[in-house]
Order: C-alpha cells, then structure tokens, then sequence
C-alpha cells in the first residue's frame, strides 16, 4: 500500500475517440460517442480531478461522454449528504427493511419506489465486451523496468545538478512495478460503455414531500446560492454526533437518516442485517475470503435481472468489471480510518451476501460505481436502500475526514427515465459540461426539458479554469524516459500525433496532464 509521502504516479494511456457507438439508454444504433484511456495506474487525487471533468471508470477503463454529441448526454452528478433529508418514499424503504428485520415481513407486490434494479447501474452492456477487447496481454515487465530505469536515471540528474527545480513527491518503484505487471493492454481500440435502459420517475413533478420539508429546501437552496461552495456549517454540526435514538421530548422531529438506518431491533428480531466495508484492490484477506460467494450473487444478478446466459458472468469478467481498480490505495493522516481506494461494500443477511455495493472513496467524496444483489430481495429495494447507506456512509466518513463531503452517484441522464431517478437525492448539483462548475440540479432541469444537451452555467464569459494552457508541460513516458511533451514532440514526425496529445490534455486538464505519464509506444 502506498504511503501518502510516497505514491506512484498514475499511468495512462489515451484511446482517440474515432467513432460513434450503440447506445444503451435509448438503443440508437450509432448515436453514442465518448472518449476514452485505461489506467494502468490512478492516484485517488488524479481521479477526484477527473470525475470532476465528467470522466468515469469502469474496472480500468476510465471514459469521459462527447457531451455535445452523443445522443444521450451524461451529466456527472453529486449529493450533498450533510443536508440530506429522506423522502417520504425514501423513508419507506428504510421502513420496509426494519419490517423485514424485526417481523420477518415481505412486501407484496411491485416496489414503486424503487425506480430501478439497480441503484448505481453506471456500469454498461457494452461493458462486458468492452472488457473481451481489453483483454489482450502485453509485455508490462519490460514497461515496469523501463519506468524504473527513468525514474533513477530522473532522480541521478537531480543529484547532480545544483539548480533545484519544481519539486516532485518521490515515487515508489517497486509499487510502479507492481502496478505496470498486472497484464492488461497498450494499444489503441474503439471503446465505448453504455448502461442498459430502463423506467425510472419523472423528474418533472418534485419528489413527494410535506410542505415542511419542501420549505426546508427552499431555504437550503437559497444559504447555497448565497453560500456556492456549501460550507452549512450548522448541518455539519448536526452531522457530527448523530443521535441512533433521538430523545422521545422532541417527538415532533423527524429521525435523522442515521435514525431511520440504525433503529435498535429486539432480541427476538427476525433476522440481523450487518453492512462490511472491505478493500477490493489490492484485494484484502476479507475480500479473498470472500470472493467467490460475493462472485455467485453477482452471477444470479446478471441472469435473473439482465437475463444474461449462463456463460457470460464470468469470473474473469467479474474480476475485470468489478473487482479491478487502477486506484491506487492511500492512508494519508488526515483521512478517513479506512483509508482511499476502491472498496466493496458488503451486505450480510443472517450470515449470507445478500448485496454488494461497488465505491470508491475519495479525498472529497464517495463515489458509486456499481451495486448487485440478490434476486430472491428485490422486494427489500436494495437499489435505493444501498443508496441511503452510502449517503449514510460518506457522514460517517466526513467526520474523520472534514473535506470529504460529497456522494457521487455516477451520471444524470435526463432523457432517459430509468437514471433521473438520481435527481431525487437531493440537494444535488450537475457538473457543467463546458466550465466543470456545478450547478444545483433544480436550475438545471428546465433546461434540460427543452435540449438534451446544456451549458449549465449561466454566465456566458465564464470559461473551463482547468483547461490545458501549457500542452508542452504534459509528461509522457516514451522509450524508458518520462519527460515534457515540449521534448517529445521534437522527436515525433507524425502530425497526427500532436493532434491526439493535444485532445487528451484538453480533456484531463492541465492540473491532470502534468501529475500523469501519459505512455505512448
């Protein structure tokens, strides 16, 4: 495990956006297109930086939607979960789940406030063939050695010269080389993931909610808009000491989520329900011990819920899809006791794996990749249940780690019914596709109802503060040496190639393109 004094650096490689693809939200033959790279390797820092660019990863694969082309535009989206209030429907699925607990109590019928299967269904159909063309063996020793030839050869010149440059965190070779031996790719291919559609609720009508809590937003949207960076302080406060059982003097208070999830049972409770947070990569003895059973829920799921033939979840598949992480596992001081990385998040029922929630934990916030279950509990509503818990989760975490504070639930498609259901965790914002501002969802959605794709901030003159303004500061990997993309370019005779360079740094940013080697063969 890295030491946050000493983290390797992320590696990437960029694949050129060269053609349009089948979508899975409205099933358009050829109207889906997004650029993409795979990561051999990621600091939590360089992913924070570009989810908050609208990029997205599924195992290793990390992919970023052409906003302004694709037929269904993908709008990153996050949750406030220190302001965070349950729904009336949100509350009955918290209700639902103690029902079962204490009396054993199975809902009869379709659940319709679970808007789908599957609360974080980020992760596509085109996934699994994505992850076939993926697989492909190269030669990362050699990879591995060169980097750590040019990461001394870098370090000597240092020693030698006596001008003092930039200083740079040093970087751990032999964690680079573990990294670069995993076996995956380097080679240009035409990617491209998209979830499968679905019905979902519509965005148009507000959440049902009392009057009280509808004016409750009101307020909070307004300290927001005075407020943009959403520092609540007297909400960060609440959060802090959540009370499991709020005093029966102020009966005439709502529970706290915190309330609703964590309610006490009687001895002679039903059954007994216990949530496991367990580091998938590098995978923890807890996660080995368990991946096989974790592994057969997954494969139910796929053929009960996606009808997928037998053969098709594979373990291989499995592992790729969502087991694999380019994140690279951190435990800075300051952050949470679990520490950043990718994780699994585990629900046992009586002793069984009845769902698994797929994160990522962030220095600012939690992000969802993936949830799977157990068909024979759809009627428990693990999709918005699973939800609930995280929200509850990314609390948790902000009080060992105050600048984690956000939950992120993938993306926001307005145009497809069965993914506007994420809009309903609110407060919420969208990421502005062309400045990477965010912008709370309630200004958002008019706009939305009259284009597929918007420009979320309302300013025209604003511009995108994070873009690429010194390309030749880029560091590119090439023939055992990491240097600037100013010297690469020298020695390149193909134009081409200054043209693909130059989209990737305008698309990861210059903050981005600067920390991450870009590997090109």
């Amino acid at each position: 495990m890295a030491s946050w004094n000493a983290r390797s650096p992320s590696i990437v490689e960029y694949f050129e956006g060269e053609d349009f693809y089948r979508c899975g939200y409205c099933k358009n033959e050829s109207g889906s297109r997004s650029h993409g790279m795979w990561a051999h390797s990621m600091t939590v820092r360089d992913y924070q930086d570009l989810i908050d660019r609208g990029w997205r990863r599924s195992g290793k694969y990390v992919y970023k939607p052409v906003m302004n082309q694709t037929c269904c535009p993908q709008y990153t989206i996050r949750c406030h979960p220190l302001e965070f209030q349950p729904s009336k429907s949100h509350k009955k699925v918290l209700k639902k789940m103690l029902k079962f607990l204490v009396k054993g109590e199975v809902s009869k019928g379709n659940c319709e406030d679970d808007p789908m299967d599957s609360a974080m269904e980020d992760a596509v159909a085109g996934d699994f063939a994505l992850i076939n063309k993926l697989d492909i063996k190269c030669d990362l020793k050699t990879l591995s050695d060169d980097l750590k030839e040019s990461l001394e050869s870098e370090e000597k010149k240092k020693e030698k010269s006596s001008k003092k440059e930039d200083s740079k965190e040093s970087i751990n070779s032999q964690a680079i080389e573990e990294k670069l031996g995993s076996g995956e790719p380097s080679h240009s291919i035409k990617v491209h993931t998209v979830p499968k559609p679905g019905k979902g609720a519509d965005l148009s009508k507000p959440p049902c909610r009392k009057a009280k809590e509808i004016r409750k937003e009101r307020k909070r949207l307004k300290l927001r808009q005075q407020n943009p960076d959403g520092a609540f302080k007297s909400f960060q406060a609440q959060s802090q000491t959540p009370s499991l059982f709020p005093s029966k003097t102020k009966s005439n208070q709502p529970k706290s989520l915190e309330g609703l999830i964590f309610e006490s049972l009687p001895e002679d409770a039903s059954h007994k329900l216990e949530v496991r947070v367990v580091r998938s990569s590098p995978p923890s003895p807890q996660f080995k011990a368990t991946f096989q059973e974790s592994y057969q829920v997954y494969k139910r799921y796929q053929m009960v819920i996606h009808k997928d033939p037998p053969d098709k979840p594979t373990v291989s598949q499995f592992t790729r899809f969502l087991c694999s992480s380019p994140l690279e596992a951190e435990n800075p001081p300051n952050g949470p006791e679990c520490g950043y990385g990718s994780f699994h998040q585990q629900y046992w029922l009586d002793g069984k794996i009845i769902a698994v929630g797929v994160i990522d934990i962030l220095p600012h916030c939690v992000s969802s990749v993936y949830l799977y279950y157990d068909p024979d509990y759809s009627f428990l509503s693990l999709g918005v249940y699973s939800a609930l818990r995280e929200i509850a989760f990314a609390r948790q975490l902000h009080d060992q780690a105050s600048q984690l504070c956000y939950y992120y639930m993938g993306f926001y498609i307005h145009s497809c019914a069965k993914m506007k259901y994420k809009g309903q965790y609110r407060p919420s914002d969208l990421l502005c596709p062309e400045t990477y501002v965010w912008v709370p969802i309630e200004q958002c959605l008019s706009s939305l109802e009259n284009s597929k794709y918007c420009r979320f901030n309302q300013d025209p003159e604003a511009v995108d503060e994070g873009r690429s303004k010194e390309p030749d500061r880029l560091q590119v990997f090439y023939k055992k040496a990491i240097m600037p993309y100013g010297v690469y370019k020298k020695q390149q005779k193909d134009p081409s190639e200054d043209a693909t360079v130059q989209q990737y740094a305008s698309l990861v940013g210059q903050a981005c393109s600067e920390r991450m080697l870009l590997f090109r063969n």
